[in-house]
């Protein structure tokens, strides 16, 4: 019984992360994130760039998904919304805002964990 249950709980929740456009391999992932220098004007989703903002860059994740990442380190997270593209470097996964690298305590490279927590 428990394992039927079980089984039902998974498919509801990978129905809803395909219905809503989230994929399944990228709602949990780890790897390198960096710290990205903006330059000024807009980022790929047509936002004006704010390197003070909890904002990331995600090379397939949709516009507006909320990630949960985490410092492999020392344990920190932070909730930041994809606004961008990138990052365009091998074997990263993510690139974050300094004001994003400062709250997880780390400048330049970190080993992290994401986790898709939801849609803004």
């Amino acid at each position: 019984m428990a394992e039927y249950s079980l089984k039902n709980t998974f498919f509801a929740s990978a129905l809803a992360l395909a219905v809503i456009g989230i994929p399944m391999a990228a709602s949990a992932q780890s790897g390198i994130a960096s710290v990205y220098a903006y330059s000024g004007g807009r980022t790929a989703s047509g936002e004006r760039v704010s390197p003070g903002a909890l904002t990331a860059a995600h090379r397939s994740l949709p516009f507006g998904t909320m990630v949960r990442v985490t410092n492999e380190r020392n344990g920190r997270s932070v909730v930041v919304r994809i606004n961008d593209r990138g990052p365009f470097v091998r074997g990263r996964v993510i690139d974050v805002t300094p004001a994003a690298a400062r709250a997880l305590g780390f400048s330049g490279l970190a080993e992290v964990d994401l986790a898709v927590v939801g849609r803004s």
